[in-house]
């Protein structure tokens, strides 16, 4: 039973948190977002006839899990297919990620032989029964880790539950936790399996694997690396963030793990083949004193230098120009001055706003509204008075004056 199109999306749930993660697309299987798809660049090679197919798949799991499983001879599988393979104990359920001549190359990266003893059997494509009972398994993994956690805060362990994964036919679990130091949880385990009926595995992840589990955003504004694409989590040092002449400031360079940001890696390696145009020397003997070497600007080459006498004057000067002096410096000579190789700093203009489209002006509402101009305008209008009723006519003035007048000559 195939489930490329992603039609109903139960592979999605099994193995990733992300729905139809395949979609077909005139007549051929294109890769979604999914974490764990793998692009075939060899898949519009074509073999030569003499050669035979590789019997070997690559099948993936919940967790970043993968694992290699020979099909047999007689099976042909194709990317997004639904197996059942096999598991110790039982079967296991997985979505087929990668088939042909590229599953080699992936086993000779992780040093696993084609005889190994490790790479397990594919017992059949999922049957209709497989596939409900994997799915019950599924919704039971939520339920088990909330019980789980309960039992680790009544047994006072120093360690947290992150994430349960049931084995396809639902009789062996995988507990993912984070943990500190060490942990003693033997009566943890019979705790689990008293409670569940099942067999216990545990797996201790770290904080970079709990940060991808749970997802986030970044800095960036985009999702978490780690928890769409990164699945090889490398070492993080301060002297990655040295060499690109960044400040050493933990709450900008740590991640939502509390670890430094995977993405310092990235650009590492551009930074190390650029710092090696500039000189090791820190130093430069001109004639108006010493000067000290203070910041770089790997981008745009320059350095910053400063006398010894006014450290406070950072002076700018491109790399080609210190390397000229240097090179005076190694011939005992020595240059008038910094500010000689200096160019003189020019003055960008402002591009200010043009309504060349007949827009309105993008500080219309800035303007402050002057009350003296208002001329009777939230009454009606320029000339507008006050003092005419609803119906629009006008009130008789002096009316009351009137009336006593009235009176005074009656009397």
């Amino acid at each position: 039973m195939n489930y490329n199109d992603g039609s109903n999306g139960r592979e999605a749930r099994g193995c990733i948190n992300v729905p139809k993660a395949y979609k077909n697309i005139d007549r051929k299987e294109m890769h979604s977002t999914a974490k764990m798809d793998v692009y075939n660049w060899l898949e519009d090679m074509h073999l030569p006839i003499t050669k035979k197919t590789f019997n070997i798949v690559e099948v993936r799991f919940k967790n970043s899990r993968k694992g290699f499983f020979i099909k047999p001879d007689e099976m042909s599988l194709t990317i997004g297919d639904l197996v059942a393979v096999e598991a110790n104990p039982g079967h296991d359920m997985g979505i087929v990620s990668l088939t042909g001549d590229l599953v080699a190359i992936q086993m000779k990266k992780y040093g696993i032989k084609e005889n190994s003893e490790e790479i397990k059997q594919i017992y059949r494509r999922a049957r209709p029964t497989d596939i409900e009972k994997w799915e019950r398994a599924i919704e039971l993994e939520k339920v088990t880790m909330l019980r789980a956690r309960k039992i680790v805060e009544e047994l006072e362990l120093e360690m947290k539950i992150n994430d349960v994964e049931y084995q396809g036919d639902a009789t062996k679990a995988i507990f993912y936790y984070t943990a500190e130091g060490r942990v003693d949880f033997r009566q943890l385990i019979k705790d689990l399996a008293r409670e569940f009926s099942i067999r216990i595995e545990m797996k201790q992840i770290g904080a970079r694997q709990e940060s991808a589990r749970i997802g986030g955003i970044g800095s960036c504004g985009r999702e978490l690396c780690c928890a769409t694409w990164l699945h090889d989590f490398r070492s993080v040092s301060t002297n990655v963030a040295r060499e690109q002449q960044l400040s050493l400031n933990p709450q900008k360079l740590a991640g939502q793990c509390g670890k430094l940001k995977c993405c310092l890696n990235y650009e590492y390696d551009v930074y190390v083949d650029a710092l090696k145009k500039f000189p090791a020397a820190s130093v430069i003997l001109t004639e108006k004193g010493r000067a000290l070497h203070q910041k770089t600007d790997i981008v745009k080459e320059v350095m910053w230098f400063a006398y010894d006498d006014n450290s406070a004057v950072l002076i700018p000067v491109e790399l080609e120009s210190v390397n000229k002096m240097l090179e005076m410096n190694r011939n005992d000579k020595k240059p008038a001055s910094l500010e000689e190789f200096t160019k003189p700093t020019e003055v960008e203009e402002e591009n200010g706003y043009q309504n060349v489209v007949g827009q309105d002006d993008l500080k219309r509402f800035d303007k402050k509204k002057d009350k003296k101009k208002d001329n009777g305008k939230r009454y009606g209008g320029k000339g507008h008075n006050k003092n005419k009723n609803n119906a629009g006519e006008q009130k008789p003035k002096g009316r009351k004056k009137n009336i006593k007048r009235k009176n005074d000559n009656k009397q």
